[in-house]
């Protein structure tokens, strides 16, 4: 009887997660895609701590979601996180909820992070530049008068650093290394005139 009774709660609580759903939330202010990719759709456009639920489908960094109203897109993987409701990025493990049945409510909390996992050689070859991306970057890019400047006014000074000394090198290698037209020195760098 009891074997039952914990089977059917188990059973009852991995339920969800053998759907590969879970609850999430939006990180910042995205638009919901038609099609995985910047070049998608946009078919919804969703605040920051947007309730959504995670579906199983991915392709590379996108992930499948469905919003509370039922609108079904693709948001990127950095844009959506675990639900939590202080908004911050820890979340509860799956199955924590089964342990509140046997002692009360843990506290323990657990840090998650997200990255681009799974990138396989063919999603490597289909991949394209995002020159709207790099543009973006670009219009970032700083003189190196600004950078002095910015120090200046932060109260940066210059400090002399003493470069790494050169790793001591394997008698295999030294002779290789001897017929070598670089001279002897710190290799990065950049030599006297």
């Amino acid at each position: 009887m009891i074997r039952t009774v914990l089977a059917a709660l188990l059973a009852a609580t991995l339920a969800p997660l053998a759907s590969a759903q879970e609850a999430a939330a939006t990180r910042r202010a995205v638009e919901l895609r038609d099609t995985p990719g910047d070049r998608g759709r946009a078919i919804a456009s969703l605040p920051a701590q947007a309730p959504v639920t995670r579906l199983a489908e991915r392709q590379g960094p996108w992930v499948r979601v469905r919003t509370e109203a039922g609108a079904t897109g693709w948001v990127h993987l950095f844009d959506v996180g675990p639900v939590s409701s202080a908004a911050s990025s820890t979340t509860g493990n799956a199955l924590r909820g089964v342990t509140g049945l046997f002692g009360g409510r843990s506290t323990q909390a657990s840090t998650t992070a997200a990255g681009i996992r799974g990138l396989d050689a063919a999603d490597l070859a289909r991949a394209q530049p995002d020159a709207s991306a790099v543009a973006r970057m670009e219009a970032t890019r700083q003189s190196e008068a600004d950078a002095r400047s910015f120090a200046g006014r932060s109260g940066w000074r210059p400090a002399a650093v003493e470069p790494l000394p050169e790793p001591a090198r394997s008698s295999s290698s030294s002779s290789s290394s001897s017929s070598s037209s670089r001279p002897a020195g710190n290799p990065g760098q950049p030599e006297s005139p």
